[in-house]
């Protein structure tokens, strides 16, 4: 089936860039606004992507919806497009893309088959689409192949196999590595600022491990503006190690991390209005004054 327009669910920080690259390769780019954020309806205008007033609507009027949310809720999502696809009768492609266990991923699409659509398991690994690139939208299971026409408008498609959770499975353990340095650099430069020894520390990195601190300084003073939403997903990949037989505590600490960043004052910041002035010695002092507060 030819696409020609997309629903994005929803256009958030990713999900909007996305929608304005695929406009830029000339599809149509739909989404459903109602109950949604002040920030997101402001992301969706500025990416040129149109309102329909609800789901029956959205899915009537699209040939592919990209489910690219917060993971807590992506199976809430699953079953507001499965309600739709039945209600409309719609023959739809359906593509997960968000940061799920692959358990999670095989548990969603008899959600979507049964109502008389199409699943398949996407996952995102990369920055959001900025200036033509687009980050690396792997994919898997039977429906892998319809999902790989996306190539044509922009999208770097990746084709990684024939089952449902292949896709979920690569974007935990790359997330593991990404997020899971980040979480433990950020508690250990905390500690070191609550010990008073941030300086020392710093120069002992800068001598020793320049390109790790380097990571540190580009990556972690834009973190707060992320740790919220990232939290769900870490526990998504505890889980998922968790199944497949090994400890997951050590992404359970990662989420706990996460959730403390976000109780902070910087976590009330979002990525396009973060103080991209800030470095890394300033967030970790900010952090560090949070974390003597009551109530953090």
């Amino acid at each position: 089936m030819a696409i020609n327009t997309v629903a994005i669910l929803s256009p958030g920080d990713m999900g909007h860039a996305v929608g304005r690259l695929l406009r830029e390769h000339e599809l149509r780019v739909v989404t459903c606004l109602t109950g949604r954020s002040e920030r997101t309806r402001a992301l969706s205008q500025q990416a040129g992507i149109a309102d329909v007033p609800d789901m029956n609507d959205l899915i009537q009027q699209s040939d592919l919806v990209m489910s690219i949310t917060v993971s807590e809720v992506a199976p809430q999502v699953c079953r507001q497009v499965a309600d739709a696809i039945r209600a409309t009768r719609r023959d739809i492609l359906f593509a997960e893309c968000n940061a799920i266990a692959p358990s999670k991923a095989i548990e969603m699409e008899p959600i979507i088959s049964d109502a008389g659509g199409r699943f398949v398991d996407v996952s995102i690994i990369g920055s959001p689409p900025r200036n033509g690139s687009s980050p690396r939208f792997y994919t898997s299971g039977a429906r892998a192949t319809e999902f790989e026409e996306m190539a044509g408008f922009g999208l770097d498609v990746r084709n990684i196999g024939p089952n449902i959770g292949q896709a979920s499975g690569i974007k935990m353990c790359y997330a593991a590595m990404t997020k899971g340095t980040a979480a433990l650099h950020t508690e250990l430069l905390m500690a070191a600022e609550l010990m008073g020894l941030f300086q020392p520390l710093q120069e002992e990195f800068q001598s020793g491990q320049g390109a790790v601190y380097q990571r540190m300084e580009r990556g972690i003073p834009g973190m707060p503006a992320k740790s919220r939403r990232w939290v769900s997903e870490m526990e998504e990949i505890e889980a998922t190690f968790g199944q497949l037989g090994m400890t997951p505590h050590i992404l359970e600490g990662v989420a706990d991390m996460y959730r403390l960043v976000g109780d902070t004052p910087l976590g009330e910041e979002t990525p396009e209005a973060r103080d991209r002035e800030r470095s890394l010695e300033e967030t970790i002092r900010l952090l560090a004054e949070a974390l003597k507060q009551p109530g953090v």
